[in-house]
C-alpha cells in the first residue's frame, strides 16, 4: 500500500535530524531548539506525540511543552494568590535563573571554563581548521536580509578570500588581531564576515560544552548612525540564536539599563561614551569580552575619543582578540593603534591592492649616496640609526643588494664601532650585538628574494634599487605584515636616476615625503 504524505513527510524529517546531529558542523543544542522553535511558530502546529496528549496548552506553556507537567518550585507558587503572587513568583524564577548562571559568568571572566575530555580538546583543535557550515549560513542569512531591504549583499561572498583570512586570525590558538587599512570604517561584507565568525566561534564553543561569556563581542563605533547601520548587519543572526544590542546616545540611559536586565547579548554593538557610562553604573560587565572591533579609528580620533578607547580596552580583563579598521592616509592615528594593541604581534589585512592601502604607515626614508664604493659606509650608517630606535629591543632587519656578489661583499665589510658582529657566510647573515640592542640582519640579492619571505621583517635596507620600481613596491607591500609601524629604507646613487619619477610617485602616492634631490632628478 502507498505511503500517505504525512508518513513521507515524517521519514524525510527523521532523515534530515539523523544527518544534522551527524554532522561535524551541527549547530549546538541551543541554537537548534531556537530554530525549530521558531518552525514550530510560522507553521502553527504542534509536534506529532503532543497531538495525543489530553493537557491543553496555558498562558505559562503556550506550546504545551510540559505536557501539563509542572516544574519544581510550581507547587510552592499555587499558594500564591493574585497579580502580586505572579510578580512576586516570576522574580523568584529569575533570581533562581541569575543565580546558576553567575558562576559560569565569573568563570567566563576570569579565563576558565568547562574541564573537556581529552577526545573533546582534540576534536576542538581539528575543528579549527576551517570555517563551518554555520558561518555560511550566518552570512546567507545577512545576505537575505539585505537583498530583501534594499537590493544589496550580493558582494557578500565576493570577499570570502579577505573573510577567510580573518577567520584563521580569530579562530587560531591564541587569536591574532588584525589592522585592516582598507578604508576609513569597515564596510558591509567586511563586518558581515567578521560578525559571522564571531558566531562560528560562539557555536563551536558551546557544542563543546566551553563557557562563552556574554558580550561575546564588543563593536565599537564613532557615532548613532554607524551603530544602527551595524545593528541592521546583526539582526537577522537573532533566528540563529545569536542576540545583538547596540547602545547610543539616541536613546534614554535609563531604557537601555532595562533593556540590558532583561537580556545578555553575545554582540554588543556601542559607542565609547555610552558604554563608559553604563559601565560605570554597572549595568553591563565587559570584563569578559573575547573579541573587540574598532570600526574607524580616525573618526575617533577626530572626536578625541582615543582616552576612551583606552579606558575601554583597560576595562577588559581577559585578553581579547581585537580587530581595527583605520584610514591608511592619516598616519597619526599608528601611535593610538600601537597602544590599543599593546604591541602585540597582529595580521594585515586589505581588500583591495593599492600601495595607499598595503604600505600604510609604513615609513619610507631614501639616502643619497653619490658614488659606488661609498654605499657600504653609507650602509653602516643606516644600521647604526636603525639600532639606536630600535633600544632595548631585538631588530629583524633585511638587507638587500644587486647581486650575490654584492651581498657578500657587504656581509664581510660591515665591521660597527663599539659592536660585535657575528658572520654565517653559509647563510648571508649576521648579528650585530651592542650595550643598545641586537639587530639580525638577514641579506639577499634580488634574484632570491621571490623565494624570500619577507613579511617577518619590520625593516628593509635596500641597498642596491632594483631595475623596475615595481619590485620596489613589492617590497613595500609585503614587508611589516605583523607589526603596526614599519621602515623601509632605501639609498639612492646616482646610477638610479632613470627611477627618480616613478620612486617620486610611489612616495607621493604613500603621503610619504619626497626629497628635494630626488624631486628635481623627477622634474629634470
Amino acid at each position: 500500500m502507498a505511503k500517505g504524505d504525512d508518513a513521507l513527510a515524517r521519514k524525510r524529517s527523521r532523515v534530515r535530524r539523523k544527518r544534522m546531529r551527524s554532522s561535524e558542523n551541527a549547530v549546538s543544542a541551543r541554537v537548534a531548539g531556537i530554530i525549530a522553535s521558531k518552525r514550530r511558530r510560522k507553521s502553527g502546529k504542534r509536534r506529532g506525540c503532543e497531538g495525543m496528549c489530553f493537557s491543553l496548552p496555558t498562558p505559562e506553556d503556550p506550546f504545551n511543552d510540559r505536557h501539563g507537567k509542572k516544574r519544581k518550585g510550581d507547587d510552592d507558587d499555587d499558594d500564591v494568590d493574585g497579580p502580586a503572587g505572579d510578580a512576586s513568583a516570576k522574580k523568584k524564577n529569575k533570581k533562581d535563573s541569575i543565580a546558576k548562571k553567575k558562576p559560569a559568568r565569573d568563570a567566563a571572566a576570569n579565563g576558565k571554563s568547562k574541564p573537556l575530555p581529552e577526545t573533546e580538546r582534540e576534536k576542538d583543535g581539528a575543528e579549527y581548521d576551517r570555517p563551518s557550515k554555520f558561518l555560511v549560513v550566518c552570512l546567507n542569512a545577512i545576505r537575505d536580509a539585505a537583498a530583501s531591504e534594499d537590493g544589496g549583499g550580493g558582494g557578500i561572498h565576493d570577499t570570502g578570500s579577505w573573510g577567510v583570512e580573518l577567520w584563521n586570525c580569530c579562530s587560531a590558538a591564541p587569536p591574532t588581531d588584525v589592522l585592516d587599512t582598507s578604508g576609513l570604517c569597515a564596510t558591509r561584507e567586511q563586518t558581515a564576515w567578521l560578525v559571522s565568525t564571531a558566531c562560528d566561534i560562539v557555536a563551536r564553543k558551546e557544542k563543546l560544552g566551553v563557557v562563552v561569556s556574554c558580550p561575546f563581542l564588543l563593536y565599537l563605533v564613532p557615532s548613532q548612525e554607524n551603530a544602527v547601520q551595524v545593528r541592521s548587519i546583526c539582526k537577522p543572526l537573532k533566528s540563529l540564536g545569536i542576540h545583538s544590542v547596540s547602545l547610543h546616545p539616541g536613546a534614554s540611559i535609563e531604557h537601555q539599563m532595562s533593556g540590558l536586565k532583561s537580556c545578555e547579548p553575545e554582540f554588543l554593538i556601542s559607542t565609547p561614551e555610552r558604554l563608559l557610562e553604563l559601565v560605570a553604573l554597572k549595568a553591563i560587565d565587559i570584563s569578559g569580552v573575547s573579541m573587540l572591533v574598532i570600526d574607524g579609528l580616525k573618526c575617533f580620533m577626530d572626536l578625541n575619543a582615543g582616552d576612551k578607547l583606552c579606558s575601554i580596552r583597560d576595562a577588559i580583563l581577559s585578553s581579547p582578540q581585537i580587530t581595527i579598521f583605520s584610514d591608511p592616509s592619516d598616519r597619526s592615528v599608528a601611535a593610538l593603534a600601537t597602544k590599543l594593541l599593546h604591541g602585540r604581534k597582529i595580521r594585515r589585512l586589505c581588500t583591495n591592492d593599492s600601495v595607499t592601502s598595503r604600505s600604510a604607515f609604513v615609513t619610507q626614508k631614501i639616502h643619497i649616496c653619490p658614488r659606488k664604493d661609498q654605499k657600504a659606509p653609507k650602509v653602516k650608517q643606516i644600521l647604526e640609526q636603525i639600532l639606536t630606535n630600535h633600544a632595548k629591543k631585538t631588530a629583524k632587519v633585511l638587507l638587500v643588494a644587486a647581486s650575490n656578489h654584492e651581498a657578500q661583499h657587504l656581509s664581510s665589510s660591515l665591521k660597527l664601532q663599539n659592536c660585535t658582529v657575528t658572520d654565517d657566510s653559509h647563510d648571508n647573515s649576521f648579528t650585530i650585538c651592542s650595550s643598545v640592542g641586537l639587530i639580525n640582519v638577514l641579506v639577499k640579492d634580488w634574484e632570491s628574494m621571490t623565494a624570500t619571505n619577507f613579511e617577518d621583517f619590520d625593516t628593509v635596507l635596500v641597498a642596491d634599487l632594483p631595475p623596475s620600481v615595481d619590485e620596489y613596491t613589492d617590497v613595500l607591500t609585503g614587508a611589516s605584515r605583523h607589526v603596526v609601524v614599519g621602515e623601509v629604507h632605501c639609498i639612492f646613487s646616482s646610477a638610479d636616476a632613470p627611477l627618480a619619477k616613478p620612486l617620486s610617485q610611489v612616495l607621493t602616492s604613500c603621503g610619504q615625503v619626497v626629497p628635494e634631490f630626488l624631486r628635481k632628478l623627477a622634474s629634470s
